[in-house]
């Protein structure tokens, strides 16, 4: 019965699901482009991103349940710090998070037609790992979108987890939240890589949930003692990140 669900479901995947990502991206990101000489851009991810995630999230399809949103102060900036097991947590984090955040991207995505465009003009930040100074330079230059409740989003494994375990954490992070004197806001996805698991095509509907931990204070802690604030997050990440099936 399960391997007739999944054919009948790869037949809807092909049918529905990718042309309907194709189309959704198509016209957010050219939306994008074509408004934002005329609308605030916090206002354009608001409306579109948030659109563009749950509109995909719905085809798929993908339910969503978020806990502890309670911990987020809307006019507080932070340094969001979440793990990273498909792609389909983008959609989780835009469509639900209810707030205005950057990301850090690679460079190379940059390329990708309308897309790369639109996050540009969206004000989420281009780093080419290849090139620490050209990176630590547009972190630099992005500080100042960073007020009145416009946080900075990571995914400090680097990269998605091919096995589902917690990988190790890369500072850029810490050092963004020490320079800037803004809180960590940690982040727990669980549910996403069975829906699409990494490097694969093997989308499946199903239930995802966003856990949005307390903030972590950077009072006490200083480029010296910068792993030890990292390995806190990463605790209190993993703390209820679900075991690899």
């Amino acid at each position: 019965m399960n391997r007739l669900l999944r054919r009948l479901y790869s037949i809807y995947k092909w049918l529905v699901v990718i042309p309907v990502l194709g189309l959704s991206t198509f016209i957010n990101g050219m939306s994008v482009v074509a408004m934002v000489w005329f609308v605030n851009p916090k206002t354009l991810s608001r409306i579109f991103g948030t659109s563009w995630a749950r509109v995909n999230s719905w085809f798929t399809p993908m339910m969503v349940r978020v806990y502890g949103r309670e911990h987020i102060d809307p006019n507080q900036s932070y340094v969001i710090v979440c793990n990273h097991q498909s792609q389909y947590d983008i959609f989780v984090l835009y469509g639900w998070l209810g707030i205005d955040f950057k990301w850090i991207m690679k460079q190379e995505l940059r390329n990708i037609p309308v897309i790369g465009v639109a996050c540009e003009k969206l004000g989420h930040i281009y780093v080419d790992r290849s090139n620490r100074e050209a990176a630590l330079g547009a972190i630099e230059a992005a500080k100042s979108r960073l007020t009145d409740g416009t946080s900075v989003l990571f995914f400090p494994e680097g990269t998605r987890s091919r096995d589902g375990r917690l990988k190790k954490f890369k500072r850029g992070a810490f050092y963004l939240a020490l320079d800037l004197h803004l809180p960590l806001l940690p982040i727990t996805i669980n549910g996403t890589r069975a829906i699409l698991p990494s490097d694969t095509l093997d989308l499946f509907p199903g239930r995802a949930t966003m856990t949005i931990h307390e903030p972590i204070a950077i009072e006490g802690y200083g480029r010296e003692n910068i792993v030890a604030l990292a390995e806190q997050v990463r605790q209190k990440i993993g703390s209820i990140l679900e075991p690899p099936a």
